[in-house]
């Protein structure tokens, strides 16, 4: 039994105009229209493969691919060289072409609704249609798994746990007890949801932990990649919004919200309490500190370390994170240190020299 979902390839040829339908190109305007096999990188193509060249940094690789077929960004046409005559479909967005692309080419395997011999399943526990619980996993007492939910092996689902329709909660993912995940929400391995936040007071010479009792909400479609922990509230609730992106191994504290169709790349922290609003991007290992709120659409660079509260569309960088011109501006402004020490010194030594007026020299 499958434990992760799993896609396969289509073997069939096909012609590069029907690629050209699926994104909306006019397939009269192909000319010729070879038939293809594959979509590959340029590096690793053959003649019967589709290859993208979505930025001008992959040019010098044009020369040497084998590619049958190119996907070009518009913007990248006008750069091409002019003995490039390789069939073309010319796109917006290769990307997100690409995405199109592969989903017909890589269709998803369907797999049949089973639960594993192995797996453990509690008292109460209520299973909607077509779902697949792999082997070891453990699912406690009264939690509620929506319709298509996959289950991966050794995963954990704690008690009173709540989740929605097609959910994927990829081998040895652990959802605490009275976590709640809505529709399409993918888990992937070693996540870890509604973990006990980091609350203690030092009380007679120790630190004693203090209870969290919120609970941590997973919002409908939200992706949350490899080795992420989530903490739950320690009061109210932690709360991830609809849409929202994580990568892999970021942290967040108690009672953090985060807003809708955000994104947070690797490494990210952010301490408890913080909010951030909708569309929200947090560049690889940036940290975001306890009680600060950062506004709709903002942008922190990677590595950024966020100190107080970010106005909504304002970009920062640096640490402690400040204006995108400001950080550029100082930064500039250190290079040229090395420079104004030395004239500062050059002008210090012709001080040194110069005649006292009252006689001698000045040596002050």
């Amino acid at each position: 039994m499958d434990s992760f979902p799993t896609r396969h390839s289509l073997d069939d040829p096909f012609r590069l105009s029907e690629a050209a339908g699926l994104l909306g190109i006019t397939p009269g305007e192909l000319d010729p229209d070879p038939f293809l096999q594959g979509i590959a990188a340029l590096e690793g193509a053959v003649a019967t493969d589709l290859a993208p060249v979505g930025h001008r940094r992959y040019l010098p690789l044009l020369e040497d691919s084998q590619a049958g077929a190119l996907l070009v960004s518009g913007d990248v046409v006008p750069l091409l060289p002019d003995d490039e005559t390789r069939p073309r479909l010319i796109v917006d967005d290769v990307h997100s072409a690409l995405r199109v692309l592969l989903e017909w080419r890589h269709p998803s395997r369907e797999a049949d609704a089973r639960i594993h011999p192995t797996a453990v399943l509690g008292r109460g526990v209520v299973l909607g249609e077509d779902v697949r619980i792999g082997p070891y996993a453990v699912v406690e007492s009264k939690a509620r798994l929506g319709d298509g939910v996959i289950v991966g092996a050794h995963t954990v689902i704690g008690a009173d746990v709540l989740i929605g329709d097609r959910c994927v909660l990829h081998p040895h993912v652990v959802v605490y007890p009275e976590s709640i995940l809505g529709d399409d929400v993918i888990l992937h391995s070693g996540v870890k949801v509604g973990v006990d936040g980091f609350g203690y007071v030092f009380e007679e010479g120790e630190h004693r932990k203090v209870p969290q009792v919120g609970r941590c909400r997973i919002d409908s479609g939200v992706e949350i990649g490899a080795n992420t922990t989530v903490d739950r509230g320690s009061i109210a609730d932690t709360r991830i919004g609809i849409g929202t992106r994580i990568d892999n191994l970021v942290q967040i504290g108690h009672n953090v919200q985060v807003g809708p169709l955000s994104i947070l790349v690797s490494q990210v922290g952010i301490a408890g309490s913080s909010r951030l609003g909708e569309g929200v991007v947090l560049g690889g290992q940036a940290g975001v500190g306890g009680h600060i709120t950062i506004g709709d659409g903002a942008q922190i660079a990677a590595q950024a370390g966020i100190i107080g509260d970010v106005p909504a569309g304002e970009t920062y960088m640096g640490f402690p994170a400040r204006p995108r011109t400001e950080f550029l501006r100082t930064t500039a402004a250190q290079g040229k240190v090395r420079e104004l020490l030395r004239r500062v010194r050059a002008l210090e030594e012709q001080t040194a020299e110069r005649p006292d007026p009252k006689g001698g020299t000045d040596s002050s």
